[in-house]
C-alpha cells in the first residue's frame, strides 16, 4: 500500500451537511453504487446515531455495496459507536470512524472536558468500536488548531487501542500546504507506533487550499485522502475527489503514487451527486465543469487541433466526458430501460414503480430526439423527489409572456388531495408562477436560491431547476426537471415546500454535533 492512496469518500456524510443537501435512503444507495463503480476504497455513508433515517440508509448502503468498505461516523461515546457498529454489520467490509475534538477551543467551549478526559474517551471509543470491526478509524477533530504534543499523546494511545487508520482533519480549512505537510511529518516522526496505522488527511476548503493541503499531506506520508464528489461539503466544501485523483494520475511523475479509481466514472458520479443534492457544478470547475475541456481562444483551438497536448493535460474521455450517451429512444422496450437503470445503480422495488418510471421515460422520449444518462438520472431523481403521499402536487400550469405585457401564470395544485387554483402576475413567468403558488400555500418561506442548469446539450435539453427555501432556520433544496423551464421551476418550488411541510427533519445532521471535517 506504500505506492497507492486510499480514497475515502465522505459525500454522503460530510457532503450531506451542506445546507439543503439531505439525501434519502434510496439516494444514498444510488450514490453508493456509483462510488463502487468508481472504485472508491472507503464510502462513509453517514452518521448512524444522528437519526433513524440515516441509520437505515447506512444499513441499506452496506447491503448494496460489496466491493468498497462502508463506514459510519460516530462520536466518542457508547451510543454513537454501537449505532455505527450495528449499521455496518451487514457490510462485506465495514468500518467505524470515531472522533473527538482535541483543540483547546473545542475542548473548552464545546466539550467542556479536560485534555486527560479527552484522551481517555478516545481510547474507550476505539476499544468499543473494535467489538464490531477490526477496521477502526480515529479522528482528532480540529487537529489543525490542536497542540502537537497533545495530538501525539492522543494518536499514540488510539493506535495502541487498535485504531488502524489515524485521520488528521483540518476542520476549519485553516492550514496551508507547507504547514500541513510539516504537521504530518512531525506526527509520523514523533509517534513511536505511527507505522502501525494508515495516516489520513481530511481538509476543508475555506481558504481554497483543501486539495493542495491534501496533496501536501500525501507528499509527507499520508496514504488516505478523505474527499467528496464535486468538493461538496458544509461552508466552502471539502477536498474534491476528482481533483485529488486526477492530480495524482496526471502528475504521477511527481507523486509516484496511484489510486484504484476508475476515472471514466468521475463525470457520471459528479452528475449524479449534483442531481440528487441540487448543488450544480460551476462551469469552470476543474475536471467535471462543463468548460473543463472547452477552448474559446483561437490560439488554443488551433493548438489543440494540431496536437491535443498543447493545451490539454488530461483527456476528456479519461474522466467520463462523452461516454454517457444512452442508446434508448421512444421505441425502446421495458427490458432495455430496466437494464440501463440497473447499470446506473437505480433499483426499483416493484413492477409498479418500474411501470411508472417507464411511462415517464416514454413521455420524455416523445419530447427529445436523444436520451442521455443524465436525463434518466434527473428523471428518477424527480420521481424520488415526488413521494406518493406528498402534501402539495402540481396538477397543471399555464403561463404567458408577451412583449410590453406583464407575464402571468395560472396554476392548479392539490393540497392533501384537494384541488386549488390561483393566478398571478410577476416580473417573469417563473416569478408569476411562484407568486401564484404562494398565494395558495402562504408558506412564508424565503427564497434563497434559484438556479437553472441544462442537463444535456441541445435546445431540447431538460432544464434542471434548484430552489432553496428557508423558514424558521430550516433550509431545504427543491429540485425539478422538465423540458419546459417554467414547469421545472414549479416542480422544484413545490418539492421544496413538501420538504418544509414534512414533520421529520430532512437533514440527519440537523441539530447534531457531527462535524469532523
Amino acid at each position: 500500500m506504500q505506492d497507492q492512496i486510499i480514497i475515502f469518500d465522505t459525500t454522503m456524510r460530510d457532503g450531506e451537511q451542506s445546507p439543503g443537501a439531505a439525501m434519502t435512503r434510496d439516494d444514498k444507495v444510488r450514490i453508493g453504487k456509483q462510488l463502487e463503480r468508481l472504485r472508491v476504497d472507503v464510502i462513509e455513508a453517514g452518521f448512524a446515531a444522528s437519526s433513524p433515517g440515516d441509520f437505515e440508509a447506512i444499513r441499506a448502503v452496506a447491503a448494496a455495496v460489496r466491493d468498497s468498505t462502508v463506514c459510519s461516523l460516530a462520536r466518542a461515546n457508547e451510543n454513537d459507536i454501537r449505532r455505527a457498529g450495528e449499521a455496518i454489520r451487514g457490510a462485506n467490509s465495514g468500518r467505524v470512524h470515531t472522533f473527538i475534538a482535541t483543540s483547546p477551543i473545542h475542548m473548552k467551549h464545546k466539550l467542556r472536558m479536560e485534555p486527560d478526559a479527552v484522551l481517555e474517551a478516545a481510547v474507550r471509543a476505539v476499544k468499543l468500536a473494535r467489538e464490531y470491526t477490526d477496521d477502526v478509524e480515529f479522528s482528532a477533530e480540529d487537529a489543525v488548531r490542536s497542540d502537537v504534543d497533545f495530538l501525539c499523546r492522543v494518536f499514540e494511545a488510539a493506535i495502541a487501542a487498535g485504531a488502524r487508520t489515524i485521520n488528521v482533519p483540518d476542520t476549519v480549512g485553516y492550514s496551508t500546504p507547507e504547514l500541513w505537510g510539516e504537521l504530518f511529518r512531525q506526527l509520523m516522526g514523533r509517534i513511536p507506533n505511527a507505522g502501525k496505522a494508515v495516516w489520513s488527511t481530511h481538509c476543508h476548503n475555506d481558504l481554497g487550499m483543501a486539495v493542495a493541503n491534501s496533496l501536501a499531506a500525501v507528499r509527507a506520508g499520508a496514504r488516505q485522502v478523505e474527499c467528496t464528489v464535486n468538493g461538496l461539503g458544509e461552508r466552502a466544501g471539502n477536498a474534491s475527489l476528482e481533483e485529488v485523483v486526477m492530480a495524482l494520475r496526471t502528475r504521477s511523475d511527481f507523486f509516484k503514487l496511484g489510486t484504484r479509481i476508475d476515472t471514466t466514472q468521475i463525470v457520471p458520479a459528479s452528475k449524479l451527486v449534483s442531481t440528487i443534492t441540487g448543488y450544480p457544478v460551476q462551469p469552470n470547475k476543474a475536471v467535471v465543469g462543463a468548460n473543463a475541456f472547452a477552448h474559446e481562444s483561437g490560439i488554443h483551438q488551433d493548438g489543440v487541433l494540431k496536437h491535443r497536448e498543447t493545451y490539454e493535460i488530461m483527456r476528456a474521455a479519461d474522466v467520463g466526458w462523452g461516454a454517457n450517451r444512452l442508446t434508448l429512444g421512444k421505441l425502446s422496450g421495458r427490458s432495455a430501460f430496466k437494464s440501463r437503470l440497473q447499470e446506473l445503480g437505480i433499483v426499483l422495488e416493484s413492477d409498479e414503480a418500474l411501470n411508472l418510471a417507464f411511462a415517464r421515460f416514454k413521455e420524455l422520449a416523445d419530447k427529445k430526439r436523444e436520451i442521455f444518462d443524465e436525463d434518466i438520472q434527473a428523471l428518477m431523481s424527480d420521481e424520488a423527489a415526488t413521494p406518493a403521499k406528498e402534501h402539495y402536487a402540481l396538477v397543471s400550469l399555464t403561463s404567458h409572456s408577451e412583449t410590453g405585457q406583464k407575464p402571468y401564470s395560472r396554476v392548479v395544485i392539490t393540497e392533501e388531495g384537494r384541488e386549488r387554483r390561483a393566478e398571478a402576475r410577476g416580473d417573469g413567468q417563473v416569478d408569476a408562477t411562484f407568486q401564484a403558488i404562494e398565494s395558495l400555500v402562504q408558506s412564508g418561506a424565503e427564497l434563497l436560491l434559484y438556479s437553472v442548469n441544462n442537463i444535456t446539450e441541445g435546445s431540447d435539453s431538460q432544464g434542471e431547476v434548484t430552489v432553496r427555501l428557508s423558514k424558521n432556520g430550516r433550509i431545504v433544496n427543491g429540485m425539478g426537471a422538465d423540458t419546459d423551464i417554467v414547469v421545472a421551476s414549479a416542480k422544484a418550488y413545490i418539492n421544496a415546500l413538501n420538504k418544509l411541510s414534512a414533520r421529520s427533519r430532512v437533514n440527519p445532521q440537523y441539530g447534531a454535533e457531527a462535524t469532523v471535517a
